[in-house]
């Protein structure tokens, strides 16, 4: 079953990560699902890529909207959620204003928490699944929670923790779950940074097609295993 082709929903794949996860997954021959805040944004990605995948509109802040695209669209196999925020750059802890908090992890955890109450019932149904959590070095302790993105460095370290969370959950039972830091990537969010979405992506769509016993529950850079 492992080489098989799959279903993938990208979350955030509108541009930018996301887009390159979509067309690394769409490479491999797999069945792509590309979601975007804007059906739009979700088509264009979604249309360049060519038979075998579809684009959807889908906002993960939203109640029951997950829920809608997987009565629309069936079950997934692959779930990467990618969709994020980051509002609060050069703030700090005791000033961020918290409505700024509060968006960002209302994308950035309970956003993937939510798609992941869609996907994963059926995930474990059929005893295969791959969960991927783009996650964030500013989130991690072993690297130092940055606090110069407040609530988007808290953001990321809940997301670690719903990561190891779920794979407890559903560890022995086909589901692999985990997260992938893949460093300062070159969107919209840093058009600073050096490392190209493409480059980047290739390590989360590694994530995204573990083998069978593959490992669960872990955060990786660069496709190698780092302490949370």
């Amino acid at each position: 079953m492992a080489g098989a082709r799959r279903t993938a929903l990208v979350t955030g794949a509108g541009r930018g990560l996301g887009a390159a996860v979509a067309a690394g997954l769409h490479a491999l021959g797999h069945r792509v699902i590309v979601a975007a805040r804007t059906e739009d944004d979700a088509h264009r990605v979604a249309g360049a890529l060519g038979d075998g995948a579809v684009g959807v509109g889908l906002d993960v802040t939203a109640s029951g909207a997950a829920d809608s695209v997987r009565d629309r669209l069936g079950p997934v196999d692959i779930l990467v959620n990618n969709a994020g925020l980051l509002l609060d750059a050069g703030m700090l802890p005791s000033t961020v204003p918290l409505e700024l908090v509060e968006r960002q992890l209302a994308t950035n955890t309970l956003g993937a928490w939510r798609v992941c109450q869609a996907f994963v019932p059926a995930m474990l149904d059929r005893k295969w699944g791959r969960i991927v959590m783009v996650s964030s070095g500013t989130g991690m302790f072993s690297n130092g929670i940055f606090p110069g993105t407040p609530g988007y460095s808290v953001s990321k370290a809940a997301l670690n923790a719903l990561t190891v969370a779920l794979a407890e959950e559903t560890r022995e039972r086909g589901v692999l779950v985990n997260a992938v830091n893949p460093g300062l990537v070159r969107t919209r969010m840093r058009p600073d940074a050096a490392t190209s979405p493409d480059d980047a992506a290739r390590h989360v769509v590694w994530a995204a097609v573990l083998p069978d016993g593959g490992p669960t529950g872990r955060i990786f850079r660069a496709r190698r295993p780092v302490d949370w």
